[in-house]
């Protein structure tokens, strides 16, 4: 047996640690974390039938959760460009999950607005994310998910004022 293979980290091991003090950044932990979760709800959606739904719509989804929204206001919300949002809107009415339909105020204008099914998306969702959620409870147990919760939501809070501000795509 080769003790020297042994012993030395395997290269994306290396890569995750931090080369001064050895342990994972936070701020990899925190996008590693976040990653595992996405995929596992995309694997959990598809398997319950949600086939068609992409990362990129849960941004928009959230940004439609409270309500019809204008383009602009999406566009805004999500702080991306007017074709990224036109994009993944055509694509949102395209499988059904939102519409666009007469803003009120200025019938020359549109509003988008979930549609039944976006929402029914939504709770499928939120379904999920307790699901992963109780899964990290068993592992960690149910105090330190909570504390985790409250830990990460108070530096949040702190660095916007006291509120949780909007998720936008990383780009």
């Amino acid at each position: 047996m080769n003790t020297t293979s042994a012993q030395a980290p395997a290269p994306a091991q290396r890569a995750a640690t931090d080369r001064v003090s050895g342990a994972v950044p936070l701020a990899r932990l925190l996008a590693m974390s976040y990653q595992l979760l996405i995929d596992e709800l995309h694997e959990r959606l598809a398997a319950r039938g949600w086939s068609d739904v992409r990362p990129a719509f849960g941004f928009a989804l959230l940004a439609l959760r409270d309500g019809p929204a204008s383009m602009r206001e999406v566009i805004v919300t999500l702080g991306t460009t007017k074709q990224a949002v036109s994009k993944l809107i055509d694509g949102l009415v395209a499988a059904g999950y939102a519409d666009r339909v007469v803003d009120p105020h200025d019938a020359r204008a549109k509003q988008v607005q979930l549609t039944a099914h976006g929402h029914d998306l939504l709770v499928a969702v939120e379904q999920i994310y307790a699901e992963l959620e109780a899964g990290w409870a068993g592992t960690l147990g149910p105090a330190h998910v909570d504390a985790l919760r409250r830990d990460l939501e108070t530096v949040v809070r702190a660095a916007h004022g006291g509120r949780l501000p909007v998720i936008r795509p990383v780009g």
